[in-house]
């Protein structure tokens, strides 16, 4: 079994990666979905792949990370799991829980992965929480 502080450590490897849209690979380029799926293929974790997405968003993203991951009570979140964000209300963007209050993800804004506090403004942007299967 993969441990949540496994899942941590492994993302915070990925600092300072580009973001490039669809990109999988650490070092080089990632998107917020190839951030979650690197850090699992990393540690050994089944991590299907969806490939040929747009930016734009068209409300699939919470569908896939439904089909691939166990969704959890926004109170049982914990480092080491999984945040759905929603833009404009639709949800488009991941991002791994590193402690209660914050987050590393690949943020096209700041044009890499990058880890910060969760504040209010991103709080109230939360759709849903996931664990990452096989991750105690």
């Amino acid at each position: 079994m993969v441990t949540r502080a496994q899942i941590v450590e492994e993302a915070r490897t990925w600092l300072g990666t580009p973001y490039r849209h669809q990109g999988r690979l650490k070092g080089v380029a990632c998107d917020c979905a190839g951030l979650v799926i690197g850090v699992a293929r990393a540690l050994s974790l089944k991590a299907e792949d969806v490939e040929g997405y747009t930016r734009r968003a068209d409300g699939s993203l919470a569908g896939h990370c439904d089909a691939r991951m166990e969704r959890i009570a926004p109170e049982h979140a914990q480092a080491g799991d999984v945040v759905l964000f929603h833009w404009n209300n639709s949800p488009v963007h991941l991002a791994i829980l590193t402690g209660p209050d914050s987050i590393i993800h690949a943020f096209a804004i700041n044009r890499f992965v990058c880890e910060h506090r969760i504040d209010e403004k991103w709080r109230r942007q939360i759709v849903r929480y996931y664990s990452i299967p096989g991750v105690e």
